[in-house]
């Protein structure tokens, strides 16, 4: 199972986002649940880097399925669309195969 945890602050401000596991959908290689997440997430985090100012730490394991990005100052109004759009997405893998696979956490900080 992938564990997404999404960190907020008190006002709603994007601080980090987990992702950590395989899925375990399907057998390494062709886990469809498992590229989905990481197309999400991985795409997300290139947006951000390539389509804003905005300035993460991104540390990253393959091996554990480990992604954890940290934004050093609250994220703009383009990062902010660009996580949002990757929640709903995440959301949507959550609807459409189960938390069997994806568990979706938000936390407030």
């Amino acid at each position: 199972m992938t564990d997404i945890t999404i960190i907020k602050s008190k006002n709603g401000e994007y601080k980090r986002v987990t992702c950590k596991g395989h899925a375990g959908f399907g057998s390494a290689g062709s886990d469809i649940v498992c590229s989905a997440i990481s197309i999400l997430v991985i795409n997300t985090i290139n947006s951000i880097d390539v389509l804003t100012d905005n300035r993460m730490a991104v540390s990253s394991d393959q091996e554990e399925g480990l992604i954890d990005c940290s934004f050093s100052a609250v994220p703009d109004e383009k990062g902010t669309l660009l996580l949002d759009s990757m929640v709903l997405g995440l959301k949507s893998v959550v609807s459409e195969y189960g938390d069997r696979y994806l568990k979706l956490k938000f936390k407030e900080v």
